[in-house]
């Protein structure tokens, strides 16, 4: 089921139905100097997923519409391309780090360009 992936991936995949906010985490990461996709919900991210094989790293909101969200997303991730990062935000859910499979990290909203430049260095 997973698609191989080269060693060195280096995309962040930013999931984030909310136009505005994922405009602002894209900009954000691009100004780091990080390769972004986008995805406007978690089934969207699922498709890219099988078609690109360079994501580093999994940026999610948790509620999103579709079929599942966010945290069901990294789960789903990490059991299918346990080599990419995770990193789970939300507004209106605090989870503990323990929480996101694999280690991945949770940031709460809102967050600075700062905090999210470090949460995805931490992840990578």
């Amino acid at each position: 089921m997973s698609t191989k992936r080269s060693m060195k991936a280096t995309a962040v995949l930013v999931v984030e139905d909310d136009d505005l906010v994922r405009l602002c985490a894209v900009e954000m990461l691009e100004d780091a100097g990080f390769v972004i996709v986008e995805a406007r919900h978690a089934d969207e991210a699922w498709f890219i997923l099988h078609e690109r094989a360079d994501i580093g790293a999994l940026f999610t909101d948790v509620d999103m519409p579709g079929s599942m969200c966010g945290v069901t997303l990294a789960g789903r991730v990490h059991d299918a391309w346990p080599d990419i990062r995770l990193v789970v935000t939300s507004g209106r859910h605090r989870l503990a780090h323990g929480d996101i499979p694999d280690h991945g990290l949770f940031l709460p909203k809102p967050y600075s360009a700062d905090q999210v430049v470090d949460a995805i260095h931490q992840a990578t």
